[in-house]
This record gives C-alpha cells, structure tokens and sequence, in this order.
C-alpha cells in the first residue's frame, strides 16, 4: 500500500451506535465515472453518512491526484500499488466504525438528493432483508441494466410501505448492518482473484443466516458500467468468460435431465434448479 489519507476524527466515533453509515468506493482506471460519482452521488448523501472510504486501486489515469484534490472531512483515501480488485472491500470496511454499510460503485453517477439517507430507513424497516440495493435506472448501455430490466425476472411485492423486488440483488448500490456484516464475517478476500461476485457471495452468507436481500423499486440511481463506458480490466473479461463456460455447461446438463421423465416435476415439487431457457 502505498499511502492512506485518513478523515477528519469526529468526536466520539469509536463505537458507535447512532444510525451512522459509512460509504466504501473502489475504484480502477475510471477518473471520469468517479468524478460524476463523487459530484452526483457522494455529494447528495445526507449528514446520516461519516465516513467514505475511496480505495484507488493501482490507478495510472491521474485518479490519484483528482483524489487528493477533493475536500471532504469525511473522506479517507486509499492509494494502493496494485489492483486487488473487490479484495478491497474487506480491507476498506475495516477502516471505518459505522453502524451501516453501503457498497457503492464507482460507475453509479447518479442519485437523487439524500439517498443514502432513503436506503436507510428502508432497511430498518425490513427486518428480514439483510442486504438492501437500489434499483437502476435503464440505461441501454449499462449491462448490469440490461439484465435487472430485460433478463432477470423479479417478483414484486410491498412490505412495510416499501416497494420491492425480490431476485437477484446486486451490490452497485447496496446497504447492510455492520451487525449483520461482522456475523458473517464480512466481505472475503480471494487471493487469486482480483475481480469476482463478493455481492453474491456475502448474500449467500446471509441466507445461512435465515436473511433475505432485496431491491428497493422506490429508489433508483444510474449504473454506467461495461464496455461502452469504459475499458474492462481483463481480470474482469475472463472472470465473466469463465462464468459464462461454466453456464453453459450447466445448461447442457439440464436440458438433458429435464428430457427425463418424472424430472419436470420432481424439480417442480423440491425446486432443485430453475428450468432451461
């Protein structure tokens, strides 16, 4: 690591118990996404947010001196040598003492006024979810959009006044408790990956522990993310190759189980997987 710049102290900030959130950022190689998410984001949270890790991970795009320019008391910056990717997350959570936790990334470039604070009174009321995420926008460029609005399919319901979608809930925008994130041990560190679905994992983690994740449909910021916006490092491109073979692979299997007889609806009583496409 190759410097840290710390925060400005807040009185009485060890241990505390009072709603606050702390925002973590990792960052590579993208100064001009991060720019509007530090302008367009980090900038309409609310005073509910102390603390904002930004971890620039290996950057060699000047996002090491725009990070330095930037004037928030709340702000610690992380420089490190090299990319570790979403490694990150674990060590820059580490830094902070909030009592909430939003993973954010640094290519959402938009948020309405105070959404953390949004975010946040929402999973309070939602007792069983332990992980909460924005909605997105649709963006017909942005990947993670396409599939939230044209491939994955989601099942709306109300709990509690709040509108939700419950599916697959990623973390571009996400809040937790740190309770709920020290029970389970947290995000984890891969040695021998750099990028990799800590969101899908910590969200497995929860489940072990009878929670829920969900996306909050009341609340959407705009995910710029994939090629059209910027270069993908290649630790990125061949994570999702891999996991794109290994899809297909069991695509294959399934096709020739649901050929079987009785399959079909053995699966239907016990919901061993979900049914080819």
């Amino acid at each position: 690591m190759e410097g840290v710049r710390p925060p400005t102290p807040i009185a009485g900030d060890a241990g505390r118990r009072d709603g606050s959130i702390a925002i973590v950022v990792l960052t590579h190689n993208r100064m001009h996404l991060l720019r509007k998410c530090a302008e367009n984001v980090l900038s309409r949270t609310s005073t509910a947010t102390q603390e904002i890790v930004i971890w620039n991970n290996g950057s060699g795009d000047g996002t090491g001196r725009y990070l330095d320019a930037l004037d928030d008391p709340r702000l610690a910056i992380v420089h490190h040598s090299t990319n570790i990717g979403q490694n990150a997350y674990a060590r820059a959570f580490a830094m902070t003492s909030a009592d909430y936790l939003i993973d954010l990334d640094d290519d959402v470039v938009n948020a309405p006024p105070r959404w953390d604070e949004i975010l946040l009174d929402a999973f309070r009321r939602l007792p069983t979810i332990g992980l909460l995420s924005a909605d997105l926008e649709d963006d017909p460029h942005d990947l993670a959009t396409h599939y939230r609005h044209r491939v994955y399919e989601y099942t709306a319901t109300e709990i509690n006044g709040l509108q939700l979608l419950l599916g697959p809930t990623g973390g571009a925008c996400a809040i937790t408790s740190r309770e709920l994130y020290d029970r389970v041990g947290g995000f984890r560190e891969r040695k021998k990956h750099v990028f990799f679905l800590e969101d899908e994992a910590y969200v497995l983690d929860l489940q072990s522990l009878g929670y829920g994740a969900a996306v909050l449909a009341d609340l959407r910021v705009l995910h710029t993310g994939g090629s059209f916006y910027s270069t993908e490092p290649k630790e990125k491109e061949e994570f999702w190759r891999r996991r794109n073979r290994t899809i297909a692979r069991k695509e294959v299997v399934k096709r020739v189980l649901f050929r079987l007889p009785f399959f079909r609806s053995l699966n239907a009583q016990f919901s061993w997987c979900v049914p080819p496409s």
